[in-house]
C-alpha cells in the first residue's frame, strides 16, 4: 500500500447551499467532491486550498477560512498495490454576499460545479460520504463541528 495521500478541501457556502464539483471517472461514473486537491510537499495546508480553490472554482483572491472543521480518513477497499489511503482535512468558507456567475474550473477532472442544499444530499455519490456532517454543520460553531462528527 502506498503512503497515506493528504488532501485539503472546502464546504463553500453560498447563503444556505453547498458548491460541489462533479467529477467522472471511466469505470467509476460520476461524483461530487468539496473543491480542493492534493497537498505538494513544502506546502502549507491553507496554500495547498487557495491554489486547488483557484484551479477548481475559479476564486482569486484569499478566501478566509476557518478550521479545519473535520477530517475524514477514506481508505479504498481494494486490496494490493492498487490500494488507496486519503487523509482529508476539511476547511470551511462562506461564499454568501459574491456572484458565483464566474465560477469555472482549470482542473481537467472537474465536469461542472452545483450547489445542494444539505437535504438534498442523500442521494448524491459524495467522495468522501460525508452527507450527515454537511447536514449538522453549522458554521461559527465549532462545538457543532464535533456532535456533526460523532452524533449518531
Amino acid at each position: 500500500m502506498q503512503e497515506p495521500r493528504i488532501r485539503v478541501s472546502a464546504v463553500l457556502r453560498w447563503e444556505d447551499r453547498i458548491l460541489l464539483c462533479r467529477h467522472e471517472k471511466a469505470g467509476r461514473g460520476e461524483y461530487w467532491l468539496l473543491p480542493g486537491g492534493g497537498v505538494n510537499a513544502g506546502e502549507s495546508l491553507v496554500t495547498a486550498l487557495h491554489r486547488e480553490l483557484f484551479e477548481e472554482v475559479g476564486i482569486p483572491d484569499r478566501l478566509p477560512v476557518e478550521g479545519p472543521v473535520a477530517l475524514v480518513d477514506s481508505i479504498s477497499p481494494q486490496r494490493g498495490l492498487g490500494a488507496k489511503h486519503v487523509v482529508h482535512i476539511i476547511f470551511a468558507a462562506d461564499l454568501s454576499g459574491r456572484s458565483l456567475e464566474a465560477v469555472t474550473s482549470q482542473d481537467a477532472a472537474v465536469r461542472g460545479h452545483r450547489l445542494f442544499d444539505t437535504a438534498d444530499l442523500d442521494g448524491v455519490v459524495l467522495h468522501p460520504p460525508i452527507q450527515r456532517f454537511l447536514r449538522r454543520w453549522e458554521p461559527g460553531d465549532p462545538a457543532a463541528y464535533l456532535g456533526a462528527l460523532w452524533a449518531p
